[in-house]
């Protein structure tokens, strides 16, 4: 049987504090292990959220991730930059 996968984004919502919050109540609230469950916020707070979901099994992401790997692109991210 496969397994499940659970994504959520954030879209354009929150601050780093509220961020934190909704983090911690999704991990707080994680119930059996049925399926995998990631969450992917606004690459401005990967940081904070990484630290907290390092020693959970909730994944993160990024909500957002440029298709070129580098150049002019205002406002995207590329995945080198995200890894980093």
């Amino acid at each position: 049987m496969r397994r499940s996968l659970v994504v959520g984004n954030w879209k354009m919502n929150g601050t780093r504090a509220s961020a934190e919050l909704l983090a911690k109540g999704i991990i707080a609230g994680l119930g059996a292990d049925v399926a995998d469950i990631a969450v992917c916020v606004p690459y401005v707070y990967m940081p904070y959220i990484a630290d907290l979901v390092k020693d959970s099994r909730l994944a993160l992401g990024s909500q957002n991730i440029a298709d070129q790997a580098a150049g002019a692109y205002t406002g995207e991210i590329s995945a080198t930059m995200l890894k980093e």
